[in-house]
């Protein structure tokens, strides 16, 4: 059986947290799973009761005892896949927006051989026209100038990665769970496939992104893709 890992970084979610890994360990009593599915919560230092609420589930953890932030906790995960020797990595929020039921689907897309497979909320649906979808349209086009592959939801951060993506993942530079490194994958030559799903609101506390921080991830990212993803080695 493939052994595949969620990697749940989690930043202040005490209001989420619990309902998430009830969440998931309710799919797997209720699925008959080919694969073998674990899941580890990276604690990226967080003030409030984050940590102690997931030891009291017995869970594993990763737990830093500062913020080093998503790119430094994601990473934290991947490292501890590919030590233990896992076939792949799923990126799953610990807001609960994330459902597992579609754990399936996507580990189905890797093994019929995907590299990289992307949870996508308009794969087969229309995307809602927004100020942030606007964004997110932005990226894609980016991608698409610069890669010639269309994805049609690259600020999914529901994302599986194959142990081949995983070790180009941890042994490489400024790689980061961001559109601009899937990007960077797809350049070189890592299959990527997406696979439609559905996303809830969270189950508690505040998004990061408010407007503002949306409009500068949004400059930021498109920025990072078309005129400084070429000069990566």
């Amino acid at each position: 059986m493939k052994k595949i890992l969620l990697v749940i970084p989690a930043y202040n979610e005490e209001e989420s947290i619990i309902n998430t890994l009830e969440s998931i360990e309710n799919f797997k009593k209720s699925e008959k799973l080919t694969f073998q599915l674990d899941y580890l919560v990276v604690n990226d230092g967080s003030k409030d009761s984050t940590a102690e609420l997931v030891r009291s589930k017995g869970v594993k953890m990763i737990d830093m005892s500062v913020n080093l932030g998503l790119t430094g906790g994601f990473m934290a995960g991947m490292k501890y896949a590919a030590r233990n020797k896992y076939d792949a990595v799923i990126q799953f929020d610990a807001d609960g927006q994330h459902l597992p039921e579609h754990i399936s689907d996507m580990v189905a897309a890797y093994e019929s051989g995907a590299n990289v497979v992307i949870g996508s909320r308009f794969f087969t649906r229309k995307r809602p026209n927004s100020l942030r979808m606007f964004g997110n349209i932005l990226i894609s086009l980016a991608i698409k100038i610069t890669t010639g592959k269309t994805i049609k939801d690259p600020t999914s951060g529901m994302r599986l990665f194959d142990s081949n993506t995983i070790h180009f993942y941890i042994n490489n530079s400024n790689m980061s769970p961001e559109p601009e490194t899937v990007s960077f994958l797809i350049k070189k030559g890592f299959v990527t496939q997406e696979v439609q799903v559905t996303m809830k609101d969270r189950f508690g506390g505040e998004s990061y992104f408010n407007f503002k921080r949306s409009i500068q991830y949004m400059t930021r990212v498109v920025i990072s893709i078309l005129i400084l993803q070429p000069f990566r080695k």
